[in-house]
């Protein structure tokens, strides 16, 4: 048995803002993504280097806020999270605040495995990426046409938004089980439109945005990163299912329909667990999701009826 399960943002969307082409688009680059870690999950790879892969190809699909498709801080510049765990012995690697890392859920996987971190900051991060040859792009690389007019809207004080409505495709991750049994998780992401003073979400904080353990599941977290944090989501639904017996159905639906709500907290989960078992769960309009279990037919879908 194995299976992944990858997500690219939870938030308010409505279907009279979306064209149909544009919804292909997305439905296409979550097709991708998933195809990519399916492959190396049948191929009997192992579920680090699944969601590892998976994450990867949305970073580099300039329609998600990670990676290539970054959203802009209030200056004017891009930085990028990312994070990943390993649930057969809950080693995790994070980066935060990168500015010139093309892809840093790779250079998060680098430092759980060639550091003795677990987070890494800025130009420290940099740093390191340079001494482990990743190669760094120019800040210019990470400039799209849609997010610089996201930003421009805030800028402008357009009524209604702010940096914490103006993106509903937010952060991505992916979720997996190998056919050894092993449990990974990995998230990254651009962070908010418009964000200042650095801040940092909940994808790169071990057990807020993601998590890992083979006695439990492996979460991925997606939506309003403040209330991620305080809750400890990940950790949380990993948690009652270890120490309370829930299933994972019962764990995710408990956080995402009862912790998160009670704080305001809004977004969504993607979440496996040693079964095979998948949940794709959220309490906002929408969540960009898509799995696959083996032998079975892949799910995308953008909306709650899909």
């Amino acid at each position: 048995m194995f299976g992944i399960a990858i997500h690219a943002g939870a938030g308010s969307l409505p279907r009279a803002e979306m064209s149909r082409e544009r919804e292909l688009e997305y439905r296409a680059g979550l097709a991708r993504a998933l195809d990519a870690g399916y492959s190396v999950l049948e191929g009997g790879g192992s579920s680090l280097d699944a969601v590892t892969r998976a994450v990867v190809v949305l970073e580099d699909d300039p329609l998600f806020n990670a990676g290539r498709g970054s959203v802009f801080t209030a200056d004017g510049r891009n930085e990028l999270d990312a994070a990943i765990m390993d649930g057969r012995t809950l080693k995790a690697g994070a980066v935060c605040g990168v500015t010139h890392v093309r892809n840093p859920v790779e250079l998060a996987r680098a430092v759980m495995d060639r550091s003795p971190y677990v987070m890494l900051y800025g130009a420290g991060a940099e740093e390191f990426a340079l001494e482990n040859g990743f190669a760094l792009v120019p800040r210019g690389y990470f400039h799209t046409a849609e997010r610089w007019r996201q930003l421009e809207r805030i800028r402008a004080g357009e009524d209604g938004l702010s940096a914490f409505t103006i993106s509903h495709v937010g952060t991505v991750g992916a979720v997996a089980l190998d056919t050894g049994g092993a449990l990974a998780a990995a998230t990254s992401t651009g962070g908010m439109t418009g964000k200042r003073y650095n801040r940092i979400g909940d994808s790169p904080i071990i057990g807020a945005g993601t998590y890992a353990d083979d006695r439990g599941c492996a979460v991925s977290a997606t939506g309003h990163g403040e209330m991620f944090i305080r809750a400890a989501v990940a950790h949380d639904i990993c948690a009652r299912m270890r120490h309370g017996g829930r299933t994972l159905a019962e764990a995710v639906s408990e956080v995402v329909h009862g912790e998160l709500p009670a704080i305001h907290g809004e977004g969504g989960v993607i979440a496996i667990d040693a079964r095979g078992g998948i949940e794709m769960e959220f309490n906002s309009q929408g969540m960009f999701r898509a799995g696959i279990s083996a032998g079975g037919k892949a799910r995308i879908a953008i909306y709650r009826d899909d």
